[in-house]
C-alpha cells in the first residue's frame, strides 16, 4: 500500500531511526500498539508529526486490514521509506488522493466554493477551499490552511503553515497555475493572524475583501 508517514527531524519515530530508501520488517503489526505506522491520506499525517519540526516520506506499507476510527491511519509488519516530500509535496499528494476517492460518474453536484471561506479552529487541523476568490484560514495549534483557488488567501495562527497559490488569467478552459508557495507562520516573515496570497512568486500580504 502506498501510503504517508512522519518522523521528527532526526527521521526517527518513537525512536526507531528510519533510513531513506531503507527497509524494515517485525514481528507483528497491531494498530496503535506494535509494527510500522502510516496514513492514507498525506495531511493526516499532521495528527502526528505537526509541519513545525517534523519531516514526512512516502512509504510502502504491507498493511493489515485494520483501520483507525478517526483518520487513515494504517499498519504493517513491513515498510520501506521512499522519497522524503516537502509541505508542497504533502499538499499535492493529498489532492490526488482525494480525486482518487471521488466518484466522478455520481459527483456531478460538487461545488469548489467561489468566494467561500474555510476555517477550522482545532490543533494540528488542516483547512482546505480551492474556490476562486476564497479563503481559507486556521487557528489552532500546528495547523496547516491551504488555498489553491483563483485569487485565493491564507492565514493562520503563530506556528501554523499556510499553502496558497498564483494562477494566471483565464485561458479559456482554465486559470493557469503560476506558482505555490509554503511557509511557517513564524511572526517575522509572514506575521501571524494576517492573510496572505501569492503574487510574482512570492507571499504578499492580502485584503479579504479583494
Amino acid at each position: 500500500m502506498r501510503a504517508f508517514k512522519g518522523f521528527n527531524k532526526d527521521l526517527k519515530c518513537r525512536n526507531f531511526q528510519f533510513e531513506i530508501g531503507g527497509e524494515y520488517e517485525g514481528d507483528k503489526a497491531s494498530l496503535c500498539n506494535s509494527g510500522f505506522h502510516a496514513c492514507e491520506a498525506p495531511l493526516d499525517v499532521f495528527t502526528y508529526y505537526p509541519p513545525a519540526d517534523s519531516r514526512y516520506c512516502e512509504v510502502e506499507l504491507d498493511a493489515t486490514d485494520e483501520r483507525h476510527g478517526d483518520d487513515t491511519k494504517v499498519v504493517g509488519k513491513r515498510i520501506k521509506i521512499g522519497a522524503e516530500l516537502n509541505l508542497l509535496g504533502l499538499v499535492k499528494a493529498q489532492v490526488e488522493w482525494v480525486k482518487s476517492k471521488v466518484d466522478w460518474d455520481n459527483a456531478k453536484e460538487s461545488n469548489t466554493g467561489d468566494r467561500s471561506a474555510a476555517t477550522n479552529t482545532g490543533f494540528q487541523s488542516a483547512a482546505t477551499n480551492t474556490g476562486f476568490h476564497s479563503a481559507a484560514e486556521v487557528s489552532g495549534k500546528d495547523s496547516v490552511a491551504i488555498a489553491t483557488g483563483y485569487n485565493s488567501r491564507a492565514k493562520g495562527a503563530l506556528g501554523c503553515a499556510i499553502v496558497a497559490v498564483e494562477r494566471g488569467k483565464w485561458n479559456g478552459t482554465t486559470h493557469p497555475l503560476l506558482a505555490i508557495k509554503s511557509a511557517i507562520v513564524d511572526g517575522k516573515r509572514i506575521k501571524p493572524d494576517r492573510w496572505y496570497k501569492v503574487k510574482y512568486g512570492r507571499f504578499v500580504l492580502a485584503d479579504k475583501g479583494e
